[in-house]
């Protein structure tokens, strides 16, 4: 079935790698529009909303703690061959979800599931990276990311459909045969291992747990409101084992997170413009619909509609930007996609309760085409950087990065939505009908009062969205830093 002598066409890895970024990117988002069936069918009650958002949260952190682990053994033992093995685990986590009995399981199983998922992201970003010359590397890097882009936009409704349609446990089944053809494709491509390549499983043992605990951590509103000592508590044993992976790794033949690439200002500067990246998109997506759906009383559907015109911009910006970083080089163009995604969250922060179109359309657009833009040169920043030796284990950090800032964001979200809109509705008052008084005058001050609400939350969204957009902003000085090569080595 492999021919050793024959090198596929590009085209033909891409497209792979494509569908394999695509489908496992689907799952992170596909199962929020199923979770009311879900929990009907396993007989989960509403009041237990808390424990069901672990079915979400659970393949965010197995999508993200194993894989600079995965990464680097993916640089060692070859991309292909490890990509199939994250197919493989992906395959065996997506089943045990799909004939789910309980939460407790389903939660396990969407663990199993994100590890295999979560390992296919950095070794397909290094095979898309390996398929073209490297002064081609933004388009094919733009075009496995606007893949993943798009399968992570397309999830929801993809999941809507299929309950709709079928049941929510087809939303799993139907991955394994997709699964099953995307791992025989893969014998079609060379497996390239790093003879001299050693992976320190002691190191990436301790960095599972690092980010596993840190994750933890910033995920705790208590971090930004002071008001519990749990993300503190929890961060004591996480820069305890930051302290004991700095001390294994100096001394560590062969590094799983190798010097070179805390030594490349690149490097450093490509991972903290993309956690700031995530900080300001995931605000962005929580209160685009929270918005509709609330102080402007739209439909659910309208909501997501209004999430949709934003979204569907991302993978455009990210296969352009792939294009234009071959011509204008990584600075440049991460710098005009930070703006644009500032100019647009800005626009939308001056949003009241009459927004129409076009405006509303062509300012969301702004700001998802912003996003898209600046996504593949700050991973080819970190890529150029790294050296042919740790591409996966460099690919996997800059999404690290990234869902960390979204998880902080979206802690910051609840912690600061809470308290700010506290403050805004101080001075309400809920209008009881008083002794005497005429029914139009308890409906006028019901109407004074609904508009004081609504005035106060249209003033917390807008404030949001000037959040973000400064967020962007701020992300422009560590870009600056990342260079403006066009091509690799430059």
């Amino acid at each position: 079935m492999k021919n050793p002598l024959r090198t596929p066409p590009a085209s033909f890895v891409l497209t792979l790698i494509g569908i394999g970024a695509f489908v496992t990117a689907l799952d992170q988002t596909v199962v929020v529009t199923a979770l009311p069936a879900v929990m009907l069918d396993l007989k989960i009650p509403f009041i237990e909303l808390d424990r069901v958002s672990w079915i979400v949260t659970a393949y965010l952190l197995g999508y993200t703690v194993a894989m600079p682990l995965i990464g680097r053994i993916g640089d060692v033992y070859g991309y292909t061959r490890v990509y199939q093995a994250g197919l493989v685990v992906f395959t065996i986590g997506t089943c045990l979800v799909a004939v789910s009995p309980n939460l407790e399981w389903m939660v396990g199983a969407r663990v199993i599931q994100a590890i295999g998922g979560g390992a296919t992201v950095p070794i397909g970003l290094a095979l898309a990276s390996s398929a073209l010359p490297p002064q081609h590397r933004g388009l094919a890097l733009g075009l496995v990311i606007g893949a993943a882009e798009a399968g992570s936009m397309l999830g929801p409704a993809y999941g809507g459909a299929i309950v709709k349609f079928l049941d929510w446990r087809w939303i799993f089944w139907l991955n394994v045969p997709q699964s099953a053809l995307l791992f025989l494709a893969l014998f079609w491509l060379p497996n390239r291992p790093n003879r001299e390549g050693r992976v320190d499983y002691l190191g990436g043992t301790l960095l599972v747990a690092a980010l596993l605990i840190l994750s933890l951590a910033f995920s705790r509103e208590g971090l930004f409101t002071l008001s519990s000592p749990t993300p503190f508590i929890l961060g004591i044993p996480a820069l305890a084992l930051v302290g004991i992976l700095v001390f294994v790794e100096r001394r560590a033949v062969q590094p799983l997170i190798s010097s070179i690439l805390f030594r490349s200002r690149a490097f450093l500067s490509a991972n903290l413009t993309q956690l700031l990246e995530g900080a300001a998109l995931i605000i962005a997506m929580v209160s685009v619909p929270l918005m509709a759906d609330t102080v402007m009383g739209k439909d659910p559907f309208i909501g997501a509609m209004w999430l949709l015109r934003m979204t569907v911009a991302i993978p455009v910006g990210a296969i352009l930007g792939g294009r234009l970083l071959d011509v204008f080089g990584i600075r440049p163009v991460t710098i005009v996609g930070l703006g644009l995604t500032a100019l647009g969250l800005f626009l939308v922060s001056a949003w009241d309760l009459d927004i129409a179109e076009p405006w509303l359309t062509i300012h969301l657009v702004i700001a998802g085409f912003g996003f898209g833009l600046n996504n593949t040169p700050i991973m080819t920043g970190a890529l150029n950087a790294a050296g042919k030796d740790y591409q996966a284990t460099a690919a996997s950090l800059v999404v690290v990065a990234r869902m960390m800032g979204m998880t902080l964001g979206l802690a910051a979200l609840a912690a600061w939505g809470v308290e700010h809109f506290q403050v805004l509705t101080q001075g309400l008052e809920f209008p009881l009908q008083q002794v005497g008084e005429a029914a139009a005058e308890v409906q006028a001050r019901v109407a004074e009062y609904n508009s004081g609400l609504s005035d106060a939350g249209m003033a917390l969204f807008n404030k949001f969205f000037r959040v973000a957009g400064a967020v962007a902003l701020v992300a422009m000085l560590p870009a600056l830093a990342m260079g403006a090569q066009r091509r690799q080595g430059e």
